[in-house]
């Protein structure tokens, strides 16, 4: 997929290259002392952020924030760190350091932070996640970064990056699909919720056979939820005569597979009573699912 190059009118263009005001910045010492000061660091001053979550960066997105920067500046300081005199680490905002450098700024606004690696890293992969146009692979790799290095718990982490526990464990589940269908995904050849239906196939052969019919007919969401409520991706099986359709209780199986960390199902009767069906793969899997029901 290629995204349209968007174009300012003449007019607009030249308004928007002669701001109305310019930034206050104070300087580096100042800054630090006030965590919404913010500093002109020469650019030569800043290396970059060993452990910097995006590893690839777009060209024709970063060659428009480069043309950006040439005619309004940098909008959005980035966030370093102090390493020593004369010497800052990045943060967060790689990819505006990037640009900047390429659009020949001689000075860069940052905002001075206080932190060791870790919080370092927790602060750079959180706000990455909120202000970068990631794709769902990224913010999955960013969350799961966060649970291993910065050792949050699921529920920890929603707290952090503002997000329910449900949808934190949707982007988790996202990488333990085939790597074909990650690279679709980071390409946009398929949505996220594409992606959460095709995590409720077992198996991934059939997974990634999905995919291809998804690229391949264009199929909508909904039509892949069908496909994927057919095991053996044939015509629907008609329903048991104690059971019925038609409940949504999608939010309900996100929270009992978050807690059990398998594939919970919830069916209707016609009675309003139902059943929850948990599975498991093995006897070691069901005596860890047992464990925490105790």
């Amino acid at each position: 997929m290629s995204a349209k190059k968007k174009g300012l009118g003449r007019g607009l263009s030249a308004l928007l290259s002669t701001p109305e005001h310019t930034t206050e910045f104070l300087s580096p010492e100042a800054a630090e002392k006030k965590p919404t000061g913010i500093a002109s660091i020469p650019i030569e001053q800043i290396e970059p952020n060993p452990f910097q979550p995006r590893v690839e960066f777009d060209e024709n997105a970063l060659q428009e924030l480069i043309d950006s920067i040439r005619i309004h500046g940098l909008i959005q300081p980035i966030t370093v760190r102090k390493m020593s005199a004369g010497k800052y680490q990045l943060i967060s905002g790689e990819r505006r350091w990037r640009a900047s450098k390429e659009a020949g700024l001689k000075e860069i606004p940052a905002y001075i932070r206080t932190a060791d690696d870790q919080g370092m890293l927790e602060m750079a992969l959180i706000e990455n996640t909120h202000r970068e146009n990631l794709n769902p692979i990224e913010v999955a790799i960013n969350y799961q970064r966060l649970m291993e290095e910065c050792n949050l718990t699921q529920e920890k982490l929603s707290e952090r990056v503002g997000k329910e526990r449900a949808t934190v464990a949707n982007y988790l589940r996202l990488l333990k699909l085939p790597d074909e269908i990650k690279v679709a995904l980071s390409k946009q050849l398929l949505t996220m919720g594409h992606a959460r239906a095709l995590v409720n196939v077992q198996d991934p052969k059939k997974q990634v056979q999905i995919l291809e019919k998804i690229i391949e007919e264009g199929l909508s969401v909904r039509a892949v939820e069908e496909l994927v409520r057919n095991k053996d991706n044939k015509e629907p099986k008609k329903a048991k005569q104690d059971e019925v359709t038609g409940a949504d209780y999608s939010a309900e199986v996100e929270i009992l597979n978050d807690f059990f960390h398998t594939n919970v199902e919830i069916k209707d009767a016609k009675n309003g009573k139902g059943k929850i069906v948990i599975n498991y793969s093995s006897k070691e899997d069901l005596a860890r699912i047992m464990s925490l029901l105790k």
